[in-house]
């Protein structure tokens, strides 16, 4: 890694949605590609990047799995999240126009965006790993049958062309993505400042295997005075059947109430995991 300048993780393509905000949080850092959300995570893991940003969350879509399962399964701590309003744009090359598009290639949570869309065009659906490798293959297909859904950076980027602008069927669509660390401390004033505030948490629980054990979880947080506003679950995977509760909230887990809630929910919970304690989401522009 640079000495002086800060390496950040994402997955995708130039033009992906996650590289653009890498790039409004940490305008003057260097902002690397890697091919999967693993591959993002483990760049932190193993050093080769200070921080990774990666979508948790979509407004329409619902979570990003995989991230979620990244969260549960290794050792990286939310340094904050941040929200960002997602416009989708229908994408081609210079030749064609909208009548000619038979076929669209986008991330699966982009086609599900745009679903009503894509339906009452009669589009042909074909996934991709994320909406910027899904423009960059229609650059290089240069079949004027073929369209990506994704931003309006990434036709400026791969010489596309908008046919057709704010796809998505919800105005407020948004993605909430995670800013994921070893645990290492911001290196200047101005990311301290963004990083410093313990207005959020995370946590991710596994249970008891007793009745009322996930009810008195959840009440055991508002018991001392925390608002829980997320609650999903997962497969554990190695357990046929066996799930974690992945939670946020609100509040700072350094508090006295907070050290005694996460010591009650250790007293009722198999184990508990803490994500990271942050500011509340910061909505991007």
């Amino acid at each position: 890694m640079a000495e002086n300048k800060l390496q950040i993780a994402y997955s995708g393509v130039q033009g992906a949605y996650a590289g653009i905000v890498a790039g409004k949080i940490f305008p003057e850092a260097d902002i690397i590609s890697y091919s999967s959300f693993r591959q993002a995570y483990e760049a932190v893991e193993k050093k080769e990047c200070d921080y990774a940003v990666l979508p948790i969350e979509n407004s329409y879509a619902g979570e990003v799995a995989q991230v979620t399962d990244l969260l549960y399964g290794g050792n990286l701590k939310i340094a904050g999240i941040f929200e960002l309003p997602i416009v989708h744009n229908l994408l081609g090359i210079e030749e064609t126009d909208l009548t000619k598009i038979k076929t669209v290639y986008s991330h699966p949570q982009a086609l599900d965006q745009c679903s009503e869309y894509i339906y009452l065009h009669g589009f042909e659906k074909r996934v991709a790993t994320n909406t910027a490798l899904a423009a960059k293959e229609v650059a290089l297909l240069k079949d004027p049958s073929v369209a990506a859904i994704a931003s309006r950076e990434t036709a400026e980027i791969y010489g596309l062309k908008v046919l057709e602008q704010a796809i998505n069927e919800s105005e407020s669509n948004t993605t909430r993505f995670v800013v994921l660390s070893a645990g290492k401390d911001p290196d200047s004033e101005k990311q301290r400042e963004v990083f410093k505030r313990k207005e959020a948490f995370t946590l991710i629980l596994i249970v008891k295997n007793e009745a009322g054990a996930v009810a008195r979880a959840i009440t055991t947080i508002g018991d001392f005075g925390f608002n829980m506003r997320t609650l999903r679950s997962r497969p554990q995977k190695t357990l046929l059947w066996s799930y974690y509760f992945y939670i946020e909230g609100e509040g700072d887990l350094g508090s006295v109430k907070g050290v005694e809630m996460l010591r009650a929910l250790g007293e009722n919970c198999e184990s508990v995991k803490v994500l990271g304690n942050y500011p509340a989401d910061v909505i991007l522009e």
